[in-house]
């Protein structure tokens, strides 16, 4: 593709050298470029693409794009009030617009994006819907799997999978929509069939300062949704406290979905075992029967999230139940651990005061005796939410293990004495562990028939970050271990009676 065509849409306040030029790719990190490629300088977090030019014109960089004045010989270059919302406009155009040709729909909220975007492609693929996936776990396109670092990617990459879901046959895309996402103008530009709000609980409280930062980033994505006119509509969560202030801000039509209020969608005839869960989605017009592998209340708010959905795009109810039949357990989302044991484990991903506090209510229901906790607080984040993530562990479990979780460049037990309060302040019993897999084997060690162990935290991740190392950790995969460990230890001691 020609620059100056690729250009032409972007704002910019001036361009220099041959416009002529043929651009084969683009990148925005210096160690991507190749010979042909348009580098976009864009300033991080931690680094500023502007320090790499030099590296990204020795690796072959045709054109640069960049916020500073620059004079480069032989090389175009095209000043930009903004990289990264230049990006998004350069990364659309150079994969020919094909979020203009899928159903996109965005889902935001502090916790349950994950789930809903699962719980709407299995049932949009039960109606024959090809649907594509984007979020914390991975790129999902039919059985195919990318690794993502992010939980909504940078644009470039974000139009590049577009492109690759057209190609693959998709006609819908279900993607997590971040705080993150929002806030670095990731996802600028795209016109989304429908946005859904799980809910909003303190997270990201190091990027967004407040609560109200917080929501107002949320809300970013309820202003991107494609007019009444060609289909766009918004699901809001009615029991949630935010829901009024978001509803007042859509220019959409809207479903509300939730049990305690009368919302357009509501679930009555619950039942939940380890087995999974029941209930029927109602609304004015319909009954739906759901059955599915996941359990939890939350799980019922995400699954309410996603009939609100697939019914607004005119999905039969019928379909809609079988999707959710055929929905498999999302890695490290309330994940049952089964060796065999007498006792439950479950893994999940709950990082946050509100997630943390769902689980274990939903545990403590499930529990017939002790409820044991392990979880830790990463490193690098919001330090307010430590001490409420301990209380929330001691009021709903018999024993605690505090932990760490992803401590990145603080030291653990710092962390772990910032926790420590509010574990204190309902005086059960609770355990120091920082190394997190001697805190798993302990927790199991602990366990008797009927109890039930919940390691919280990192769910689906298969690393521990700390300050000079990454390391390979599965809490599942330490799980089974300890349970492994546990079993032998039984029938060793059993032979020698």
């Amino acid at each position: 593709m020609k620059l100056s065509n690729l250009i032409s849409n972007i704002e910019k306040s001036d361009a220099r050298g041959d416009l002529s030029r043929d651009i084969t790719s683009i990148a925005y990190d210096s160690r991507k470029v190749e010979a042909g490629c348009l580098f976009v300088a864009m300033r991080g977090v931690n680094t500023d693409g502007h320090q790499y030019i030099k590296a990204a014109i020795e690796k072959g960089a045709t054109a640069i794009i960049a916020e500073n004045d620059l004079i480069l010989e032989n090389i175009p270059v095209i000043k930009v009030p903004d990289s990264r919302a230049a990006l998004a406009k350069l990364a659309e155009c150079f994969y020919g617009y094909p979020a203009e040709e899928l159903d996109i729909i965005g889902v935001t909220g502090t916790n349950g994006k994950t789930s809903v975007t699962h719980m709407i492609a299995e049932a949009l693929g039960a109606n024959g819907i090809k649907t594509g996936i984007i979020g914390t776990l991975y790129v999902k396109i039919g059985n195919k799997i990318y690794p993502t670092n992010n939980t909504t990617p940078e644009s470039l990459e974000l139009q590049m999978y577009f492109s690759k879901m057209l190609e693959a046959g998709c006609k819908a895309v279900a993607m997590e929509v971040s705080s993150h996402g929002l806030h670095y103008n990731r996802v600028n530009g795209i016109k989304f069939r429908a946005g859904v709000f799980t809910n909003l609980t303190q997270d990201h409280l190091d990027l967004h300062h407040d609560l109200e930062q917080y929501f107002d980033a949320k809300k970013k994505l309820f202003d991107m949704i494609k007019p009444e006119e060609e289909g766009g509509f918004a699901i809001v969560n009615s029991d949630d406290w935010k829901v009024q202030e978001l509803v007042s801000h859509l220019k959409v039509p809207y479903l509300s979905y939730g049990i305690y209020r009368r919302p357009d969608v509501r679930a009555r005839n619950i039942k939940m075992s380890f087995a999974g869960t029941s209930f029927v989605a109602e609304s004015d017009r319909w009954d739906i029967p759901i059955r599915m592998k996941p359990i939890g209340t939350f799980n019922i708010y995400n699954a309410l999230a996603a009939v609100a959905t697939c019914l607004k795009m005119n999905v039969p109810p019928v379909a809609i139940s079988r999707g959710f039949s055929n929905l498999p357990v999302v890695r490290g989302r309330f994940e049952t651990i089964d060796e065999g044991q007498s006792f439950g484990v479950v893994v999940d991903y709950a990082h946050t005061p509100d997630g943390l506090k769902k689980i274990l209510e939903t545990a403590r229901e499930l529990t017939q005796r002790k409820l044991i906790v392990v979880f830790g607080c990463g490193g690098d984040r919001d330090r307010t939410k430590r001490p409420i993530m301990g209380e929330h562990a001691a009021e709903f479990g018999d024993l605690v293990i505090i932990t760490s979780d992803n401590p990145r460049t603080e030291d653990p037990v710092s962390i772990i004495n910032e926790i420590r309060p509010g574990v204190e302040k309902n005086g059960r019993d609770y355990v120091i562990e920082p190394d997190r897999r001697t805190a798993i084997f302990r927790a199991i060690e602990s366990a008797k028939a009927g109890d039930l162990v919940v390691i919280a935290g990192k769910g689906h991740e298969t690393y521990q970050i700390f300050k000079d190392k990454t390391i390979h950790f599965d809490d599942a995969e330490v799980a089974r271990e300890a349970i492994g460990a546990l079993a032998e230890s039984s029938a060793t001691g059993a032979g020698q009676v």
